[in-house]
């Protein structure tokens, strides 16, 4: 029952904000689009679709707002007014009561809240859809005395996902069946990688692991702070870290007033960024500015303080290839290699045509020209090549989504910092050095050296493992080596006679000459 009514009350929001045009437009069925232009008493359709849409989510609550986050890195996917306003979706939900957090703290750690923490605020600093947090700090432990940061999960959030996701998985199936572009929108696999991404969310250990592991990463580059993780106080519902102190970077004008040299902060931004995507290939995949922040502190005073790792983003070797080469045939405006790079990575059917292709590439690429590349955008142009290519029936892999969407962010957040940004300049030694490094000696030596062990271990037993071979080869080896051998010896045999009846015809000329000489003589 409580189903029905959650179903009840979505269609009445999808008729409030008039979203029937927009889901019923694209269908098949003539009825259904004659159902549209009938259902319209008693509301006002003057907003754009896609501010109707970011409305409708955000009445929707928290899930759904969530989903409309997710939904807005498919760009590749959604038109360019739906994707830009669910960009601007934010996690707007008040705190759940304290009680309520610290029940959940004290059912996490088995013991009473004093046991744990000497002082505990019972006023959360930030309330998101999945979690709050509360500062405190420690009373025990090696780490007694510290201020901490205490991320709590919000109470029976399991069961009001599955639920609102059950009624997702269905009404995808809706639009798959009935839209004309149910196909190609792929709506149950949007929702197959939003439920991905929000069941990894709700996991705070699996959080703090990626924190851990990009504190390790960044740890000698001295731009960034990340917190330290107190593993004896993290569970999957309590994640308990080191305190920050630092201001939001959105406050441009606060940061100057204290001395931070914005510029600077800007290129920082995009070094820390291309550092975790071409160096480690594992990057903070959220980084909107509620989640960054830049020190005070006068020890690490004007570094960036990153916060929520709960979405990260990973690249194999060969993704990293691609988006270097990618990038560096796009800026030398070699569109041929860029068309032959979708095809080499199989992420366009293999029959495609690299004219066409290159062609349709470069009617996207060749207009940023005009500008100068302190103007260009990497993330628009990753963006227009995926939405490009969707003609062509590429493949858009997930990973590649996440990057386009966290560089989107950067390049924003940084412009927004430093309008004479020169994103390109500053990405490019990193491309350059990657580049340099997947060809060069240093990774035949790099890959010689990781592959050590596994000859060290092989090397001794080669000599058994050879005898073991020639004693117990099969029967096709056997009879395909003799067929080899017997080959061998009719070439050998025809060879002989060859050489011999070469030598026989010499030997017959020297002695015609002889005879003949003798006969004048």
């Amino acid at each position: 029952m409580t189903r029905f009514y959650r179903g009840a009350f979505i269609i009445w929001v999808v008729l409030r904000y008039g979203l029937d045009e927009l889901v019923l437009s694209s269908f098949q069925h003539p009825w259904l689009r004659r159902l549209t232009r009938i259902v319209r008493f008693g509301r006002k359709l003057d907003a754009p679709r896609g501010v109707r849409l970011r409305q409708a989510l955000e009445r929707l609550g928290p899930i759904f707002v969530k989903f409309g986050q997710v939904l807005s890195t498919r760009r590749d996917l959604l038109p360019p007014d739906i994707a830009d306003e669910l960009a601007l979706l934010q996690d707007r939900v008040p705190p759940f009561p304290s009680e309520v957090a610290v029940a959940t703290i004290e059912r996490a750690f088995g013991k009473p809240l004093d046991a744990v923490f000497t002082q505990f605020d019972q006023v959360p600093v930030a309330s998101a859809s999945i979690a709050q947090v509360h500062f405190a700090t420690l009373r025990t432990g090696r780490h007694r005395g510290r201020e901490v940061a205490v991320k709590v999960l919000r109470p029976n959030m399991l069961p009001a996902i599955e639920k609102d996701l059950s009624l997702m998985r269905m009404m995808a199936g809706w639009v798959e069946k009935l839209s004309a572009d149910g196909k190609r929108l792929k709506p149950r696999e949007v929702v197959g990688e939003f439920d991905k991404y929000l069941h990894e969310e709700l996991d705070l250990l699996r959080e703090a692991s990626n924190a851990a592991q990009l504190r390790r990463n960044m740890a000698g580059l001295d731009l960034v702070l990340i917190p330290e993780m107190f593993w004896d106080y993290c569970h999957t519902e309590v994640m308990v870290m080191e305190r920050m102190h630092g201001l939001p970077i959105n406050k441009v004008a606060e940061l100057r007033r204290r001395g931070v040299d914005i510029p600077r902060l800007a290129r920082d931004g995009v070094t820390i960024f291309f550092t975790q995507v071409f160096r480690d290939g594992f990057f903070h995949a959220d980084m909107h500015p509620g989640n960054i922040q830049v020190s005070v502190d006068p020890a690490t005073f004007g570094r960036y303080i990153s916060l929520d790792f709960g979405i990260v983003g990973t690249l194999t070797e060969f993704d990293k290839e691609y988006l270097a080469q990618n990038f560096t045939a796009f800026f030398r405006r070699d569109y041929k290699r860029v068309a032959e790079l979708h095809v080499e990575s199989g992420w366009v059917p293999a029959e495609t045509r690299i004219d066409e292709l290159e062609g349709a590439i470069r009617a996207v690429c060749e207009p940023y020209f005009d500008r100068p590349l302190k103007e260009i955008s990497l993330g628009m142009v990753l963006m227009r090549l995926f939405q490009t290519s969707r003609r062509f029936q590429v493949e858009i892999q997930p990973q590649l989504v996440l990057l386009q969407k966290t560089l989107l962010n950067i390049e924003g957040l940084g412009r927004e910092l430093d309008p004479d940004l020169d994103l390109w300049n500053t990405a490019k030694p990193f491309l350059e050095k990657w580049m340099l490094e997947q060809v060069g000696p240093q990774k035949l030596l790099q890959q010689l050296k990781s592959e050590a062990p596994q000859y060290a271990k092989l090397l001794p037993a080669l000599p058994r493992l050879l005898h073991d071979f020639l004693q117990h080869k099969p029967h096709e080896l056997r009879r395909e080596l003799d067929s080899l051998l017997a080959e061998q010896r009719r070439t050998n045999r025809l060879l002989q006679a060859v050489i011999w009846g070469g030598v026989g015809f010499l030997l017959g000329l020297m002695l015609m000459q002889v005879f003949m000489r003798l006969r004048l003589w």
